[in-house]
């Protein structure tokens, strides 16, 4: 087998593996969790607080090791990561032990995506490269839409549903192991790369920042807002997010947006179907059909701009891919990380309402972030 011909689905499917089924299925699993094991609000922070640090160290610890042993070895590991955490997860006794799991399972996020865009430089022609980036990351909206399938049909069986992630995970492991190229592309020295990267340095973690904490208003509060503004339950919720995963597929073809209209025009166009999405999903007097259209608009708006910034920092850092996604999906992260506070912040001392309406404007914000770099 020719191992770079599949390389992109296999890629696809490894975001999807640890993105949809091991970060983001937790969420909608969760009331199932907690009716068996009895989650207490303490553990429930301990578990969001402890998954960002984790993505945070495994993120740049990939970026390292993918520049040191390669990028088969480090995607091999993120299939293995999520495989372990998910099978902790279906097997969890007590509380304490799930944290741990779910800890290690979304840790498996930040390992994956920069050994795949440094196989990608590797092994794909200069002309493929963004379409194949952004095909592969578009693999979150899959997972997330498969996720929400399977969390519809199996809510109250969690520990079997995770039982099959964790099977697929490892027989995605294989299949990392046939089809991504063994070692990293040669790089320059660090100094040749730092002129390019101090141009789009600081306007690209700056733009991740502000993208990542809007996008919380839906992440992290959408199954809140869809229950206070239209009382749905966890099938509402289910609903809500195959409609975003779905529509999330729509972001591979970030590649071919920028290669057309150049990632400033991409990035500020995309950024504002996210306000508007986050507007429809979550303002007073939405409707049913709002919220779900608006979904669709998150899903579609959010993966395309993660490929924007995928996109934007392999080319602040063209012979150091890996580093560059580090930058950009760090900065994501912890954006994220704040904007789910500072959401929830909102929500009690004004209303949900208001919160949704500043966090439309944070994602406009970031528009004002220019790459000034040439695509290729």
């Amino acid at each position: 087998m020719n191992p770079t011909r599949y390389l992109g689905v296999t890629g696809f499917a490894l975001i999807a593996v640890c993105y949809g089924f091991a970060r983001f299925a937790f969420g909608l699993f969760l009331p199932g969790i907690d009716a068996d094991l009895g989650l207490s609000s303490t553990l429930s922070g301990l578990m969001s607080g402890g998954a960002f640090l984790t993505y945070c160290i495994a993120v740049t610890l990939s970026a390292w090791l993918t520049e040191r042993v390669g990028a088969r070895s480090v995607a091999i590991a993120a299939a293995l990561i999520a495989a372990a955490g998910m099978a902790g997860i279906a097997a969890a006794p007590s509380a304490l032990w799930l944290a741990g799991a779910v800890m290690v399972a979304g840790s498996s996020t930040g390992l994956a995506s920069p050994p795949l865009a440094a196989a990608v430089a590797a092994a794909v022609s200069p002309a493929r490269q963004n379409a194949t980036n952004t095909m592969i990351n578009a693999g979150t909206g899959a997972g997330v839409a498969l996720s929400g399938s399977v969390a519809l049909m199996m809510g109250e069986q969690w520990r079997l549903a995770y039982t099959g992630f964790a099977a697929a995970a490892i027989a995605l492991s294989c299949a990392v192991a046939l089809t991504v190229p063994p070692s990293a592309p040669a790089t320059k020295h660090a100094a040749d790369d730092m002129p390019s990267f101090d141009r789009a340095r600081w306007p690209l973690i700056v733009a991740a920042l502000l993208m990542g904490a809007a996008s919380t208003a839906v992440w992290s509060f959408g199954g809140q807002l869809a229950e206070l503004r239209l009382d749905w339950g966890g099938t509402g919720a289910g609903l809500l997010w195959i409609a975003i995963g779905a529509a999330g597929t729509a972001g591979a073809a970030a590649g071919h947006l920028v290669a057309r209209f150049g990632i400033d025009a991409v990035h500020r166009a995309v950024l504002a179907i996210m306000a508007a999405s986050i507007l429809m999903v979550g303002v007073e007097g939405t409707s049913a059909a709002l919220m779900l259209s608006g979904g669709a608009l998150f899903g579609a708006a959010y993966i395309t701009l993660t490929g924007v910034y995928l996109l934007w920092g392999v080319s602040a850092l063209p012979h150091r891919p890996a580093s560059g996604v580090t930058i950009a999906f760090l900065a994501l992260a912890i954006g994220q990380a704040a904007g789910a506070a500072g959401f929830g912040w909102l929500m009690d001392r004004l209303t949900a309402h208001y919160a949704v309406i500043i966090f439309a404007c944070v994602a406009l914000a970031a528009g004002l972030a220019r790459a000034g770099i040439a695509e290729r």
